[in-house]
């Protein structure tokens, strides 16, 4: 394994609620939450992992869902003293928690930060009710505000907003009205991001009608130069940040880092001693985890990564950040050389057409290569064959990562 830090990701899996466009691992709350069972098993999982292999310091935890702040203070405080006790956590670690804007969720808000958590990400997807109507979510605009608020009260000067765009019923403009609202609060960090209609979740089998592309291109752009303008830098696809408020965990990702990942259904990635990069994901439903994390037994499956398909994962992930990737750190990150065929030929090609630029053994994306991004991407998936033909307007938004 690397002697960089790492990063740790726990995914509490319940919610109160199964929105019609999620396809994460969330299932239905029950009446009484297992709070205490499922925080042994979270620990027994990490003890699994500490016992794999020795592991560097922790640099960032995330706790993601479903929707984490069904949890206690208490529970989150027992999560996180756990964690502490069986990991060396660096000096300035950032533990994100996503929340709800819940009534409920608001309180508890002051206890997750004197548990330890430093950095809130809210769900708010929207600012006008219909549209949160339609997404199926349990709060309404209000309730967004009154969130907002009760972080800064709680005393969150980290806070990520995530806010999608191109949804069911929204009229013309609704995503920059939107936008603005975020903006007018200052959070350090926003996450705006297309809807997408993923396979296996409700809005797949009964799709919404949406806003037409055209239109979202033009309102994406706007959007684009309108964060610009209030200092919110486009680090990633859909990530902005103020300056010196990047998601230091998600980075680890796009950047091909190591991380643990604990919980029902969570990835993690580690490299070897040896180099070789592993692939774990633990057992999906949360009853049975939490039955088999308690005897050890909590790892559903581990693979080793190859090397054509350490590109196209590094690739996956380096070329939605807006600053790309040093070959250097390409080399140290995959094993794989930097004259390596998976990665020379798309290059070039890439280059070709205006996707990527090179510099200084740095490669980017260009504006047209984030307006393209998934056929750029396709380039590395077939290295010696042509990414097919381009889809008109591109997909100008992503949504943001969750390891489980």
């Amino acid at each position: 394994m690397s002697d960089d830090p790492i990063g740790l990701y726990v995914h509490l899996p319940w919610c109160t609620r199964k929105c019609p466009y999620c396809d994460f691992n969330s299932h239905l709350a029950p009446p009484l939450l297992a709070e205490r069972d499922y925080i042994d098993a979270l620990l027994a999982d990490l003890d699994g992992e500490i016992d794999s292999g020795p592991t560097p310091p922790v640099a960032s935890i995330f706790i993601g869902g479903g929707t984490p702040s069904l949890f206690s203070g208490e529970a989150i405080a027992r999560l996180l003293a756990g964690i502490a006790a069986r990991q060396t956590l660096v000096a300035d670690i950032e533990i994100t928690l996503e929340a709800n804007p819940g009534s409920a969720e608001v309180g508890r808000f002051a206890a997750y930060r004197a548990a330890g958590v430093n950095r809130l990400s809210l769900g708010i997807q929207s600012f006008e009710d219909a549209c949160l109507a339609a997404l199926g979510r349990v709060h309404d605009a209000a309730a967004a505000r009154r969130a907002i608020e009760g972080a800064a009260s709680a005393g969150f000067d980290n806070l990520n907003l995530d806010l999608m765009f191109g949804l069911p019923g929204a009229s013309p403009g609704a995503s920059l009205t939107d936008l603005e609202q975020a903006i007018a609060v200052r959070p350090a960090h926003l996450s705006w991001y297309q809807l997408t209609i993923e396979e296996g979740t409700a809005f797949a089998r009964k799709p919404p009608l949406l806003p037409d592309h055209d239109s979202l291109d033009d309102e994406h752009q706007t959007g684009l130069d309108r964060l610009a303008a209030a200092g919110y830098r486009r680090y990633e696809v859909s990530a902005f940040a103020q300056p010196g408020r990047r998601a230091r965990h998600n980075l680890n990702y796009w950047s091909y880092g190591d991380y643990l990942g604990i919980g029902a259904g969570a990835h993690g990635k580690r490299t070897g001693r040896d180099g070789r990069i592993h692939r774990r994901v633990k057992v999906r439903h949360p009853d049975r985890y939490m039955k088999t994390a308690v005897r050890g037994q909590a790892l559903e499956s581990e693979h080793v990564v190859d090397g054509d398909d350490r590109v196209l994962e590094f690739m996956l992930n380096a070329l939605r950040l807006s600053d790309g990737f040093d070959l250097d750190d390409f080399v140290r990150r995959t094993g794989v050389s930097a004259d390596a065929t998976a990665l020379t030929l798309p290059v070039a090609a890439a280059v070709q057409r205006g996707w990527l630029a090179c510099a200084d053994r740095r490669v980017l994306p260009t504006a047209l290569g984030y307006r393209f991004l998934n056929d750029l991407l396709l380039l590395f998936v077939n290295p010696t064959g042509d990414s097919g033909k381009l889809v008109a307007g591109g997909e100008p938004g992503h949504r943001p990562v969750r390891m489980a």
